[in-house]
């Protein structure tokens, strides 16, 4: 399965699962159409544990994993609330975020639904996306918060 086909298929999880989730980094760039190479998908999620306990679900119906059964919502509610999780079999490796430092957290994000291929995505928006990559150390970080600043007339001073 391709990585596009992979995304969508976990996409379509996470909704029918009713995970409250957002997407952002590189794949919610080219769900606005900024066409841009990524190696994983980067999905935050509400840090309630009934909301973890539907993403496993999701991901358990994605995948056939008995490791879905380490995610904790207390590791993702605790100091690092981050866990790549890398599926047996296929080319998508997800990281799931519930906060990033002091600089956001899910309730901050702004967020869309924009369909493809007949999968509503919850993405975040243009703004909020630049808001996340424009002051990072990463240079691909920084050089998406410029295309968003372009594409998207965002005022880079904001």
């Amino acid at each position: 399965m391709d990585f596009i086909a992979e995304l969508l298929k976990l996409i379509a999880s996470l909704n029918d699962h009713q995970v409250d989730y957002i997407l952002i980094g590189g794949a919610a760039l080219n769900v606005h159409g900024l066409i841009r190479a990524t190696e994983d998908v980067d999905i935050f999620v509400a840090p309630i544990e009934a909301n973890i306990e539907r993403l496993k679900a999701a991901l358990r119906g994605v995948w056939d994993d008995p490791c879905i059964d380490e995610i904790m919502a207390s590791d993702l509610c605790g100091d690092y609330p981050v866990i790549r999780y890398g599926p047996p079999h296929g080319t998508l490796y997800v990281d799931i975020l519930t906060r990033i430092g002091e600089l956001a957290t899910y309730d901050d994000l702004a967020w869309e639904s924009i369909r493809v291929r007949d999968v509503d995505i919850r993405v975040a928006t243009p703004q909020t996306l630049f808001k996340l990559k424009r002051g990072t150390v990463r240079a691909i970080d920084r050089a998406d918060a410029q295309r968003l600043a372009l594409s998207f007339d965002i005022n880079e001073e904001d």
